[in-house]
Parts: structure tokens; sequence; C-alpha cells
């Protein structure tokens, strides 16, 4: 249970990083 936890949060600061990072440089997009 932990480890699922742990997965998702990681998923989830990646998708929320790219999506700050689309929005700070939209130009690669």
């Amino acid at each position: 249970m932990t480890l699922d936890y742990a997965v998702g949060g990681v998923v989830a600061a990646l998708i929320l990083i790219y999506l700050v990072y689309a929005l700070i440089r939209p130009e690669r997009f």
C-alpha cells in the first residue's frame, strides 16, 4: 500500500512539473 502511494505521488509530481514547464516554455510544444 505504501509503495502504491509513493508511485502515485511520483507520477503526480512528474505530471505537475511537466505542465508547469509547458506553461513556462510554450514554444517547445
